[in-house]
């Protein structure tokens, strides 16, 4: 009970809050005193509720005679976590699925919720989704529990199977990658004292693990933070080296800052600016466990120029703010959120690109990278910054032993197994 109570507690929260599931989940769990068996339930219910929460509202308005928005969102919150665990919890018995969500229910609520749940134990098996071939956007959306918009989209843009195979890759769940910290260790001594990691294939600096990182061997000495391997990647394509002058215009929570630090062997300066001021002491409280001390964080718009950095900068990046959909896997919540509240993103991302790109020196270097797989944000961004800056050009980059000959880059999570991901480094004239 008191796993599904917690679960329940983080749910509605999170529902009422607008809250990130796994921001509310570290904050729930580590006040909680629960066991780690119970922790590792409550984790999972919250996770599977969040990212399936279109498929189980589809599976409610077939079994219920009220609208899905009309039901009180204590129960709407206790259906949905009974009907996740009969659905994809195959480990957990039936019965306790429905009793003990139905007991964590107020008394004039648990009729309604006991009611729906064994419904669907009934007839659960006879509800159909809608006609792959007849409804291919409503189909991906029930199926894989984004909203209308975002299958629509997805369709649009790389049409069906593809937009399913994406999709699909979302349910995957992912192994924490880590970023070797080679200010201090090497992936060797890591690899020993990590029994269950296991090296990247696309990152020569990077590791796999599974399990908590903050009990993980070298987190508290600094050996490591965490970093996917796409940016890594980004990072990789800046090629920063001891000496340089850097600007990290949009850096928090600063992985990509340590990134380059380490490359430059903490020798030079990086300058990691972010909009809110709040964000920066995740920057701050980084570099200070991983030993860099060549980091200093600024607040700043990145659409607002700065004479003082005009021309005075080695190397650039621009990781922009975007609409995500590069990391749903990560944060299930987006996939509630229609591409058209994104409509103007685009825009703001080039004008941090054209701005940041006057900090560039001559023979300098310009990335530009996203966390989304959307072409109006990647591709025919860059494309627009090119052409009104024609004294930059795509350079091609290695990375880790491969070549990106044409200078962009994207990757995929169904075909790359990496957040989705866009990098273009480009250089400046000399």
């Amino acid at each position: 009970m008191n796993a599904r109570r917690t679960a329940f507690d983080v749910l509605i929260k999170s529902e009422r809050s607008n809250q990130y599931s796994n921001i509310a989940v570290d904050r729930a769990l580590e006040a909680s005193d629960l066991a780690e068996k119970d922790r590792a339930l409550a984790a999972a219910i919250i996770y599977g509720v969040t990212e399936r929460r279109v498929t189980l509202d589809y599976y409610i308005s077939r079994l219920s005679t009220r609208a899905v928005e009309d039901i009180d969102p204590d129960a709407l919150c206790a259906v949905r976590m009974g009907l996740y665990q009969l659905i994809y919890m195959d480990r957990i018995p039936p019965h306790a699925a429905v009793n003990e969500t139905v007991a964590l229910c107020r008394k004039n609520l648990s009729g309604f919720v006991n009611a729906l749940l064994r419904a669907y134990m009934r007839r659960g098996s006879e509800i159909e989704l809608p006609s792959e071939e007849n409804a291919p956007a409503e189909y991906l959306s029930a199926a894989y529990s984004v909203c209308p918009p975002l299958s629509e989209k997805l369709i649009a843009e790389f049409g069906y199977d593809r937009a399913k195979s994406i999709l699909q890759s979302s349910f995957d769940t992912p192994r924490t990658t880590l970023r070797v910290n080679e200010l201090r260790t090497d992936k060797g001594e890591l690899m020993r004292n990590i029994k269950n990691a296991v090296p990247s294939d696309i990152s020569s600096q990077g590791l796999k693990i599974s399990g908590s990182v903050r009990n993980t061997f070298g987190f508290d000495t600094g050996m490591f933070f965490v970093q996917d391997e796409a940016s890594q990647i980004c990072v990789n394509a800046v090629s920063a080296k001891e000496g340089d002058v850097v600007i990290d215009a949009c850096s928090c929570p600063g992985s990509k800052s340590f990134g380059m630090a380490i490359d430059m062997k903490n020798k030079g300066k990086i300058f990691s600016f972010d909009l809110h001021k709040s964000k920066l002491s995740l920057v701050r409280d980084g570099a200070k466990r991983l030993g860099i001390d060549i980091i200093e964080t600024r607040v700043g718009d990145g659409r607002v120029f700065l004479p003082e950095l005009e021309g005075a900068a080695d190397k650039v990046l621009c990781d922009v703010p975007c609409s995500g959909y590069g990391v749903l896997a990560k944060k299930p919540e987006l996939r509630y959120k229609n591409p058209a509240v994104s409509a103007a993103l685009p825009d703001i991302q080039l004008a941090i690109l054209s701005n940041c790109a006057r900090y560039v020196r001559k023979g300098g270097t310009l990335v530009y990278s996203t966390c989304t797989i959307l072409p109006e944000e990647n591709e025919k961004n860059v494309k627009r910054f090119l052409a009104q800056n024609t004294d930059f050009r795509l350079e091609g980059f290695e990375y880790f032993g491969r070549e990106c000959l044409s200078g962009t880059l994207s990757l995929y999570p169904d075909t790359d197994r990496t957040d989705g991901f866009f990098i273009a480094k480009m250089i400046k004239n000399g």
